[in-house]
Formats: C-alpha cells, sequence, structure tokens
C-alpha cells in the first residue's frame, strides 16, 4: 500500500527526478525497477528540492539582513489614505549611534526643563534611537538643505506645549548649520515661556523665522454669558477659531497640534464649558468638543488659506505613559516598549485624520502617535526644572521631537507629497 501510494505520489516528479540526479547515477541504475527504488529516488528529490530552498532562504537573510530593531512595526489604521507606497508612521525604532543630532545645552531656544542630561538623567541610551518606516527611509538629516529650502519663508507652529517642543527641537536642529549663531534670535528679544503667547526666532544669515503661537484649544475663549451657572467660569466658542489666528495666514508652513487640554481637568474641573452659535452647550461631552472645534478648523483652514503659498500639516496627539491615572506616577523606563499598551491609538487623532481625509485642500497630517507610544524611555520625568514633579507627558531634548521634524523636513524637501491626504507645494 506504501509503495502504491508513493508510486502514484513521486510519478508525477519522475522527469525532474532523471534531471536532478543527472549529476550522478540513481540508485541501483538500470537494476533497480522496483516501486521501492523509484520511491527512493523520489525522497531525493524531495529532500534535494528542500535543500535547495533552505539554502536560497539562508542565503537571502545573509545578503538582506534584518535592522537590529527590537521595536515591532505598527501599521497606522488609515495607511490605505496614502497616495504613495512610502508611509512615513509604518515602521519601527532601530538603534542609531549617530544620534543625537545636537546638544541642547548649546542650543539656547531648548528650554531648561527639557534638557534631560543637563537636569541629571544619566543614562543617555534614549537618545540613540531612530524610527525607520517600513517601505522606505527618511532622508538623514541634511540641515543645509533644509535651511536653503526654508530662506526668506515663514514656518508657523500653532498648538500647546507638545507644539512648543517641536518648534524648539527645530530651531535646534537648524542652528547646527548656522556659523554665526548670534544671527539666530528672538524678534521680541523674549525668553522661552510656558505661558507667552507668540514667540518667534529669525534666522536672520537665511532670512525666515520659525514662530510658536500658543493656542492649546484652537478654539476661541470667551466670557460667561449671562444667566450660566455658577460652575461656569469661562467658555469655549466652539464654532470660533482663535482671536490670533489672523496671524497664522500669511506663512509658508503651517503647524497644527492640539488634544492635550481637551481633559475633565483643565476644562470642566477649571470651570471651562463649551458655547456655540452664543449658547451654552453644558451637556456636551469632551469628545463631541473636540470634534466641534476640529470641524471649525477646517472649515477656516479651507476659507482662509492660500494652499499655493501655505503648506499645512496636523500633528496627531501625543501618548503620555503616566503610571496611574492620577498622573502622579511616572516610571521612565531605560529602553523603549516592546508593546504599546493600547497608547498607539487615540480618539482625538482618529478625529483629525477623519477631518483631514474630506477636507477639500490638501493637508499633511503627521500621525505621530504610534511612534511615541513606545517611547516611555523619552519622557522628562523627573530629569525638569522641578524635579518634584514627574513628567510623563513631555519629552526630553533631543529626543523624540527631532524625528517628528525629520519627518516634515522630509516632506518639504520632496518634489512630490507622499502624505495621508494631497499635494502641497512650498
Amino acid at each position: 500500500m506504501v509503495c502504491k501510494l508513493n508510486s502514484k505520489l513521486f510519478g508525477y516528479l519522475r522527469p525532474y527526478t532523471k534531471r536532478v540526479l543527472s549529476f550522478g547515477h540513481p540508485i541501483g541504475g538500470s537494476q533497480c525497477k522496483s516501486k521501492v527504488c523509484q520511491s527512493l529516488n523520489g525522497v531525493i528529490v524531495i529532500g534535494s528540492f528542500l535543500c535547495f530552498l533552505l539554502a536560497m532562504a539562508c542565503g537571502y537573510k545573509y545578503v538582506l539582513p534584518e535592522s537590529g530593531a527590537i521595536i515591532p512595526n505598527y501599521v497606522i489604521p488609515d495607511s490605505s489614505h496614502s497616495n504613495s507606497e512610502c508611509n512615513f508612521f509604518d515602521g519601527r525604532w532601530v538603534p542609531d549611534e549617530s544620534y543625537p543630532l545636537y546638544n541642547s545645552s548649546e542650543c539656547p531656544f531648548a528650554e531648561q526643563g527639557f534638557d534631560c542630561l543637563a537636569n541629571g538623567r544619566r543614562d543617555s541610551g534614549y537618545l540613540r534611537w531612530r524610527w525607520k518606516p517600513k517601505n522606505c527611509q527618511i532622508p538623514r538629516f541634511n540641515v543645509h538643505a533644509v535651511l536653503e529650502k526654508l530662506r526668506g519663508k515663514r514656518v508657523v507652529f500653532v498648538g500647546d506645549s507638545l507644539s512648543r517642543t517641536q518648534w524648539e527641537s527645530m530651531i535646534c536642529l537648524l542652528m547646527t548649520g548656522v556659523e554665526d549663531k548670534k544671527s539666530v534670535y528672538e524678534v521680541n528679544g523674549n525668553k522661552i515661556s510656558k505661558h507667552i503667547r507668540y514667540l518667534g526666532v529669525r534666522f536672520g544669515s537665511f532670512d525666515f523665522t520659525v514662530e510658536f503661537y500658543r493656542s492649546v484649544f484652537l478654539v476661541q475663549p470667551g466670557s460667561v454669558p449671562k444667566r450660566a451657572p455658577k460652575r461656569v467660569k469661562l467658555t469655549l466658542k466652539l464654532d470660533v477659531l482663535d482671536d490670533i489666528s489672523k496671524e497664522w495666514i500669511d506663512s509658508d508652513v503651517l503647524i497644527f497640534n492640539s488634544g492635550h487640554w481637551w481633559t475633565p481637568g483643565k476644562l470642566f474641573e477649571m470651570g471651562w464649558y463649551f458655547q456655540a452659535g452664543g449658547k451654552m452647550k453644558l451637556g456636551m461631552s469632551i469628545s463631541a468638543g473636540f470634534r466641534t472645534a476640529i470641524a471649525t478648523w477646517a472649515s477656516w483652514i479651507e476659507n482662509m488659506i492660500d494652499t499655493n503659498k501655505t503648506r499645512v500639516f496636523f500633528r496627531t496627539f501625543e501618548s503620555s505613559h503616566w503610571s496611574g491615572g492620577t498622573r502622579q506616577k511616572c516610571k521612565v523606563t531605560r529602553r523603549p516598549l516592546s508593546k504599546t499598551k493600547g497608547r498607539d491609538r487615540s480618539p482625538f487623532s482618529n478625529m483629525v485624520l477623519n477631518v483631514v481625509k474630506n477636507l477639500s485642500i490638501p493637508v499633511t497630517v503627521l500621525h505621530v502617535t504610534p511612534m511615541g507610544a513606545f517611547r516611555s524611555d523619552a519622557h522628562v520625568g523627573t530629569w525638569s526644572d522641578n524635579p518634584l514633579v514627574p513628567d510623563c507627558s513631555h519629552w526630553c531634548l533631543p529626543g523624540v521631537p527631532d524625528m517628528w521634524n525629520e519627518i516634515l523636513f522630509s516632506y518639504l524637501l520632496s518634489q512630490e507629497s507622499v502624505s495621508l491626504q494631497g499635494n502641497g507645494n512650498l
């Protein structure tokens, strides 16, 4: 029975058996006529074929070795909307000894509170990681190419303290290519403050500015209407963009972020409530309020921004790594996490992605949420200017925000957009 089964199975391979075994003599030569011998020859053919496949696989792995990354890939949920095969946000963190790209202690525009090494952090491994997209490469940072690209331009960041961190990171990165450091200065002589509404740094040798506007909600704060409940101290006009929005219009690169202040602790518990159409919306949830505010932002972008001049970006929500719900416990690890533990997704990020997807004009989403989800090692922790207050929301500089800017520069320097939504020219 076994011989019959083997004979049928290997009968299909008989023409190939003779070719494979032609380099030597088949077992038994012409005297081997039994089905057992034929089956045995077939076994040799199959074995040879499997050895060939194994050798090919080993050769492939030898010729094309994988990177030494320990952080797994992450695919963003909306990658199907990408207009290019290159998705900068589908990737992993890999070790890279060429980082960091600057010394924050030598950058006068990096906040002392974000300079973790200067504030006593002893391990420096968190500085030596690079984000590696799955199907493409982020071009290595070329400071001179970026400086020339921005010559005569106006770069504007709008948002909360995470936006300010990216603003600081960009200035520090660009200063590495400027010979005369004194030609880089804050236009009003201001020092960086957590609460100042406007900061602008001018690169005199290249005639461009990198500006930051503090607008944590993007929409307009308002006074308390008459007959409002006593718990209402301030309102957010969800259908009106921030009154400083007129300053953002005449820019060449415009980068937004929001979401980190949209929490009960920073809204309802502080007496902030929503307003739309001149009426209070006391029962409106935070997620509904954010969705309405982003819709207001989208309408403003479509009606006020000339995308032939201005390249618009929106950076998504950044993951924090608090150990407890009270934001009192902050464990900063020595290495990135191997699992995101749900931090790779955010309802705020999803709302931004959905709104931008339906815009009639091009806006590029910097979907950095999954990137930060792994980086529990890169937070400020207790290495700030106030070590008594732990910080698992903000990032050390140098650090993760530098990678946001490297991706941003890649978009600006590329000839064609590889964004989630449309094209734009700088």
